[in-house]
């Protein structure tokens, strides 16, 4: 379990609203090849620390690292104790370290246009911190999933528009659309090799993860703090474990179909809860259904002992192909001419797959330098939105459309931009400290 965190009186912080610069026109920003391009980190934790690096490892540098941002102290200190090999490219004293929900717009205020802002809160914060990077003309890379609803989707695709306006580049963490070896995949199928493609599968059948199994709240720990610690368990911060961790191979399955399903219906279950609070199934199996019939099947297990499985796999009427095995990275993707996975392959990867956590970067990093058109915006929030719909298909056990997902008004926290940190969490525990869990059959809605 992630140690919590205890609060102190600087994480007492008020989230300010967006600045009221909507409408004004700033100028195309883009930098000179020999311009070092500032960064600035909103979120400090694994992602946020894995994505500074890489950031400024980026082949189309060179990337400095000037300023940062975290609600609690410990996260920022923690981030800066693993960065700190790259102090040659890091120029960020005490006083551009800023803890507080309205560190974000400090952090970014030391930038200039032209520059960059590394997203990687929770995601429920997502909407709310890209609006003030179009409006302070930065270019932005955001962590996935980028929405957990149908109207935080919506919202993120209409900035997405915005950006693209301003000439603004945005990068999405969905990094196996930058696999070369995938790529080369998606070529083959588009080419025909496959043939017509008819059946996708994926699995991320794991041993539990820790960040998604929540034990109840200390009394010492504030509502707010808690659940903002432990944003795997709870809905409305992450979408739970499945949109936080089943994106990559969903999104993968759709870019080798070339689309994105219409609907979705599936379950699971809480089976080994013990006396975790969370709000996440142990199990998930969802079916998706595409325009043309064909079908993907999503497979989710969180539970120890069991048979693991981390992969996706495509089927065609004229062969079949693996996309990813093992992880996402390499992917060891491979094509054979039938069903059979177990034949000698008729084509596969190389044995060295250049790191896609990097590519991602180096290809945002590149359209920055030389002002290519580049904005993965709509991509970002299409995969966010079609987990969701796998997700509340599973959790209220019925038949979720694309369309129905992205057009309903339930929206998890819609006032998360006026959130204080001493103030009430959009979810509330009952008396025995337990929050609502998914009852497929009973509520139509999630929590």
């Amino acid at each position: 379990m992630t140690k919590l965190l205890q609060p102190t009186r600087r994480d007492v912080l008020h989230l300010a609203g967006a600045a009221a610069l909507a409408g004004v026109a700033l100028p195309h920003v883009h930098a000179s090849s020999e311009d070092t391009i500032n960064a600035a980190l909103i979120g400090c934790g694994g992602r946020g620390t894995g994505a500074a690096e890489h950031a400024m490892q980026a082949q189309y540098g060179p990337t400095k690292l000037v300023a940062a941002a975290d609600v609690f102290q410990v996260k920022l200190e923690t981030c800066f104790d693993h960065l700190k090999k790259f102090e040659k490219t890091m120029d960020v004293p005490p006083e551009r370290k800023f803890i507080g929900f309205d560190g974000y717009r400090k952090a970014m205020d030391c930038l200039k246009p032209g520059d960059i802002a590394i997203l990687a809160t929770p995601p429920a914060f997502r909407w709310v911190q890209f609006k003030y990077a179009i409006e302070k003309g930065l270019h932005v890379f955001m962590e996935k999933p980028i929405s957990v609803d149908g109207p935080t989707s919506k919202r993120m695709m209409q900035l997405g528009e915005e950006a693209a306006k301003k000439n603004l580049k945005v990068g999405v963490g969905l990094m196996c659309r930058h696999c070369r070896s995938r790529g080369e995949l998606f070529q083959r199928i588009k080419d025909g090799q496959l043939g017509q493609i008819t059946l996708l599968r994926c699995f991320r059948r794991k041993g539990p993860e820790a960040s998604c199994f929540s034990p109840p709240r200390p009394a010492d720990i504030p509502e707010l703090h808690y659940q903002l610690q432990r944003f795997h368990s709870f809905l409305w911060a992450s979408g739970g474990s499945y949109s936080d961790f089943y994106i990559h191979n969903i999104d993968e399955c759709c870019w080798m179909k070339d689309a994105w399903p219409t609907e979705a219906k599936g379950g699971g279950g809480r089976h080994y809860r013990g006396n975790n609070i969370d709000q996440n199934f142990d199990s998930y199996s969802v079916e998706y259904t595409f325009a043309d019939g064909a079908k993907m099947f999503m497979e989710g297990r969180n539970i120890p002992g069991c048979a693991q499985e981390f992969a996706s796999y495509c089927h065609g009427t004229n062969g079949s192909a693996v996309i990813s095995h093992s992880g996402h990275a390499p992917s060891k993707s491979r094509t054979y001419a039938t069903q059979d996975m177990k034949a000698t392959p008729t084509w596969k990867c190389p044995e060295q797959e250049p790191d896609p956590y990097q590519l991602e970067w180096d290809d945002l990093l590149e359209a920055i330098k030389k002002d290519k058109p580049y904005n993965e915006v709509m991509r970002g929030a299409q995969a966010s939105l079609v987990t969701a719909m796998g997700r509340m298909a599973a959790h209220t056990g019925q038949v979720i459309t694309y369309d129905q997902m992205l057009n309903g008004d339930h929206e998890f926290a819609p006032d998360v931009d006026k959130l204080t940190l001493d103030g009430d969490a959009p979810l509330k525990a009952d008396a025995d400290g337990k929050y609502p869990v998914p009852t497929p059959g009973k509520n139509k809605r999630e929590y």
